[in-house]
């Protein structure tokens, strides 16, 4: 436990002590505050849903930038061959990483939370779907980070893990679109649906906690945490 947290505070610490923290904060602030306050001011409506409407495609874009560096940098600088020699589990380094970078999400989330103040101040607010939508972003992140930290494990090329990321994390959200599922039997659009990180961001918005949900993101995180720690094995065999 003490190794994987001096892992996730020498994560932070690289964060921050680079633009990488600052930029990924405001990109992601600046990208949600600007989108909801320009659908309330278009539609006349003060609702959270432009918010909630926003946040699973600015996840889609930033996160794999966030993960990109994780394993790839350490692989291209040397510091990976030092960090395998050291006593750290393979389990201990990615949970590390990991949650240094959910760490960073969440304050991310929490800088967005302006807009909730916002439409609390013009009127009564149901705080249940507030709620909701932002730990339904926050498990859609966390499911993008591990995707991001696994494609990162597997090229030493940063923009190959950007781009690795971003092509699993977008093809996680499509399959449960309507524009993907039309494209299909209804059957087998049913079964596709089932896939889809949007669709379950949206069933978790609504302010409800589906068991179903919550494992499906887990699964996501587990699977790929899990292969993370196999590379990570396989190359100490080497």
């Amino acid at each position: 436990m003490q190794t994987m947290l001096a892992i996730v505070k020498k994560e932070l610490r690289t964060y921050f002590n680079s633009p990488i923290a600052y930029v990924f904060l405001l990109l992601f602030a600046g990208v949600a505050l600007a989108s909801f306050f320009q659908q309330i001011w278009a539609l006349k409506q003060a609702s959270l849903r432009p918010l909630f409407d926003v946040l699973p495609l600015i996840l889609l874009l930033v996160v794999p930038a966030l993960t990109m560096r994780l394993w790839s940098e350490e692989r291209k600088l040397g510091t990976y061959e030092v960090l395998m020699t050291l006593p750290v589990r393979s389990i201990e380094a990615v949970l590390g990483k990991f949650l240094a970078s959910l760490l960073l999400l969440a304050l991310a989330l929490v800088l967005t939370a302006g807009a909730a103040i916002t439409v609390a101040s013009l009127g009564p607010l149901d705080w249940g779907p507030v709620a909701g939508g932002y730990a339904a972003a926050l498990f859609m992140g966390a499911a993008y980070l591990a995707v991001g930290l696994l494609v990162s494990a597997a090229t030493d090329n940063q923009i190959l893990a950007f781009l690795g990321a971003l092509l699993v994390c977008f093809g996680l959200w499509a399959v449960g679109e309507e524009f993907f599922l039309r494209l299909w039997p209804q059957p087998l659009a049913e079964t596709l649906a089932v896939f889809g990180t949007g669709a379950r961001f949206r069933s978790i918005a609504r302010g409800v906690l589906d068991l179903r949900d919550l494992v499906y993101y887990a699964s996501v995180v587990v699977v790929c945490l899990g292969a993370n720690v196999a590379i990570l094995e396989a190359r100490k065999e080497r």
